[in-house]
């Protein structure tokens, strides 16, 4: 008596887990008709108990893998049991599901192998998470390998002008020709490593805008000036079409101007030359639209879902690309949504132009906030004593080479030991410090010299590669008193350092 007690009470909570639990618990004869379906199998498969108890399993299959089911009929009726086997099945709405499928067979009081019993797992989330990590990791392994190309481009010309500009028989022209591919090569550079540093700080919501009351009219010329060697590289004829009132609102001009010289440079690059590229802008009491349209190679419905993407390229684009990281776009979506506003494409298809769609809220700063002017007279020139500390010897010589130029007295170290005896020993007005410099890095020459030298320290500028908001706050808790990320703009340095006041 007590025996079958404690068999009703063991049959009570296995039919209890059958019940409740979240896979499709399912029994078959050995012909694979359905003899037992629990609420699981309802809710994976969409089919009631009584929709399928007597039906042949084969409703579940695809018609590509009914070929499965005989082989593991098959192996069940040699005494097999199937772990986790994937595939695919069909729910009742037609929808196509991956599942894990483990199969017993079951037999009778007699020993004899009479059916089977299945339980199957709604994996296709898990599918999907993983063929997305799939493809994430390949567009990441494309994007490395556009960014090596991208990055050694520039570098076939820069030492093919650094040899002719140090030929004994170069001419002054070709001097000068020689000194502009350097300047024009090395700006494309740091623009590919600005973008890099743009869409992480966007990626993670460090990006911040310094807004301003501007004009529409000033960023779309500030836009079309950048974008200008593409458009006049393949001869494209350009229209714009502004309202014919200055249009005032509240924007960070230059990463507004930067999206659309992205947006033009793009149309540019994907339209055959000679190509047309319109850009209109229109504004009302709410919000501020530019549209820009090209009769270039247009965008397929497959490829438009991803074309805003981190690391994704439309394949027709990259066949007919003229360089880039794929990245802008992404970059330009994420600016555009700081200001508050969308980034939206829409094309008819290949070979039929693309049209991009900017469109922000019209937000005003307070009356007395200024339009930036475009034209500020330069500060008085004053001469400065100045370190460079830097255990790139050519990074160094040359930075000193060109601020000597401009009348400041220059000395030049290469590693932190030096660094920091030197400017002890005679301290100068301005301190150039690399971070990553050996014997001491530039973070404790700065700590040594704030502790050594106190309010007798010198201006410490932080000139460094490592140029994430979390560097730039390493620097300033270690004394600096400036960061600026590598490539230095020698423009900004040389201004800061003849102003009246330095930090200016």
């Amino acid at each position: 008596m007590e025996i079958s007690k404690q068999s009703d009470s063991l049959s009570a909570r296995l039919a209890a887990v059958v019940e409740n639990s979240d896979d499709a618990i399912i029994t078959k004869t050995l012909d694979g008709v359905i003899t037992s379906w629990n609420p699981g199998a309802q809710r994976i498969f969409g089919y009631t108990a009584e929709e399928m108890i007597g039906k042949p399993v084969t409703t579940l299959i695809p018609d590509n893998h009914l070929d499965e089911e005989p082989a593991i009929l098959e192996r069940l009726r040699r005494g097999e049991r199937i772990e986790h086997y994937e595939t695919v099945r069909r729910r009742k709405n037609g929808e196509l599901i991956n599942v894990s499928l483990s199969v017993s067979p079951l037999k009778n009081s007699a020993g004899r192998i009479v059916g089977a019993s299945k339980i199957a797992r709604d994996i296709t989330r898990q599918k999907r998470a993983e063929q997305a990590l799939l493809e994430m990791d390949q567009r990441k392994d494309e994007f490395i390998a556009t960014l090596a190309h991208e990055l050694r481009n520039p570098l076939a010309p820069i030492r093919q002008a650094a040899l002719l500009s140090s030929s004994p028989g170069a001419t002054e022209s070709q001097k000068r020709w020689s000194h502009e591919v350097i300047n024009r090569q090395v700006q494309h550079m740091s623009l590919l490593l600005d973008d890099l540093l743009d869409i992480s700080r966007i990626t993670r919501g460090t990006l911040s805008l310094r807004l301003a009351t501007t004009e529409l009219s000033n960023i779309v010329d500030a836009a079309v000036e950048t974008a200008r060697p593409s458009l006049d590289g393949k001869n494209h004829a350009l229209t714009i079409d502004l309202p014919p009132v200055p249009v005032q609102f509240s924007a960070d001009p230059l990463r507004l101007s930067q999206v659309l010289s992205n947006l033009l440079t793009n149309a540019a690059k994907y339209t055959d030359a000679g190509g047309r590229i319109a850009l209109r802008g229109s504004a009302d009491r709410e919000s501020i639209e530019i549209t820009v349209t090209d009769s270039g190679i247009g965008i397929s419905p497959e490829a438009m879902p991803g074309i805003f993407t981190m690391f994704s390229q439309v394949k027709s684009a990259q066949d007919r690309s003229e360089g880039g990281l794929g990245i802008g776009l992404a970059l330009a979506k994420g600016i555009v949504a700081l200001h508050g506003g969308t980034l939206a494409a829409h094309s008819a298809g290949p070979g039929r132009g693309s049209e991009f769609t900017l469109r922000i809220p019209r937000r005003m700063l307070s009356r007395d906030a200024a339009i930036p002017s475009a034209a500020q007279p330069r500060p008085a020139t004053v001469r400065r004593r100045v370190l460079i500390a830097d255990d790139n010897r050519d990074a160094g010589e040359s930075l000193a080479l060109l601020l000597r130029g401009e009348g400041h007295e220059v000395s030049v170290v290469h590693d932190g030991h030096q660094a920091a005896a030197s400017i002890e020993a005679a301290p100068p007005d301005v301190a150039l410090l690399d971070i990553g410099m050996p014997r001491l890095d530039g973070y404790e020459v700065a700590r040594i010299v704030r502790r050594n030298l106190g309010a007798g320290s010198p201006m410490l500028i932080a000139v460094t590669g490592w140029g994430q908001e979390s560097d730039k706050a390493r620097a300033l808790a270690a004394g600096f008193d400036l960061h600026f990320t590598k490539p230095v703009e020698p423009e900004r340095l040389i201004e800061m350092l003849g102003a009246e006041s330095l930090g200016t």
